[in-house]
């Protein structure tokens, strides 16, 4: 929304997004719409988490920008990749196609890919460059992810050559994940969201766990201040693990897959908790 006397003529969300993709094209604005949803919904727990969010209009160094671009590349034009640089997040109209994503999770072997959380994932790399770099955080964050100075391009040949290695449970919330350090903390805070928000949703809506302790609404936690929320970490994962129980199972009453098809390990908490200090900290 808008207020009355807001000279903007767009909301926070719409201002972000620098580029649209040609809405002449048939299906394009459906494609459209289903990333600003995704958008918005992203915005909302950012928002919620008192992180800063700033257009590039108003911060061109350290703002945030989006661009929703449609890959041509089969019409001869430049492929799109989907990816973060310097507060530009581009994102390829595709990941919006259900179908299409679909095809792309099986292909790359995948058991989670959504729109939202390519938004998620994406946006760990900008607070990444916001929050950690050159901070207080950075030797915390390198004992945990590892040392980000790691060649990139080198790591990606290595990933979609070789594969994530076999014991990658044990330490990574994903198996892409193990790409790089900078891929590790961005999949780690796309997981943090997806508790925070779905936890948040969940008691909003009146949906109750046993025992009643685990029922507190999750962003009470964040805001009752550091001490609380170092111990209010160990609640949400609590309430997460009591949650994704109900909903796995929910799903296979349905006949569906799992709705959470992760099993987070000791060292993936322990990032997940370094993120939760680093958004309290903040």
């Amino acid at each position: 929304m808008v207020a009355a006397d807001d000279p903007e003529e767009y909301c926070l969300s719409c201002r972000l997004t620098r580029t649209i993709p040609d809405l002449s094209v048939p299906g394009n604005l459906q494609l459209l719409q289903k990333m600003e949803t995704a958008k918005r919904r992203l915005l909302f727990t950012l928002l919620s988490l008192k992180l800063p969010v700033a257009s590039k209009e108003v911060d061109p160094v350290r703002g945030l920008a989006y661009e929703f671009k449609a890959d041509l590349s089969a019409e001869g034009g430049e492929p799109v990749l989907t990816g973060h640089d310097e507060g530009l997040i581009t994102m390829n109209l595709a990941e919006a196609d259900d179908a299409e994503r679909e095809r792309r999770r099986q292909k790359l072997d995948e058991p989670y890919r959504t729109l939202l959380g390519h938004f998620r994932h994406e946006v760990g790399h900008y607070y990444w460059d916001l929050l950690i770099l050159d901070s207080a955080w950075l030797d915390g964050c390198r004992a945990l992810f590892g040392d980000e100075s790691e060649d990139y391009e080198d790591a990606l040949k290595h990933h979609y050559k070789r594969g994530a290695p076999a014991n990658w449970p044990e330490h990574f919330v994903s198996a892409y994940a193990t790409m790089h350090p900078w891929e590790d903390w961005a999949e780690t805070w796309a997981h943090y969201l997806h508790i925070v928000d779905t936890l948040e949703t969940a008691s909003v809506s009146g949906f109750a766990l046993m025992p009643s302790r685990v029922n507190e609404p999750a962003l009470a936690l964040l805001e009752a201040g550091n001490d609380q929320a170092a111990g209010g970490f160990e609640l949400m994962i609590e309430r997460w693990m009591a949650l994704t129980y109900v909903l796995n199972n929910l799903n296979r009453s349905l006949g569906h897959g799992d709705a959470y098809p992760f099993v987070l390990s000791p060292p993936a908490i322990e990032k997940l908790r370094f993120v939760h200090d680093v958004i309290t900290g903040t």
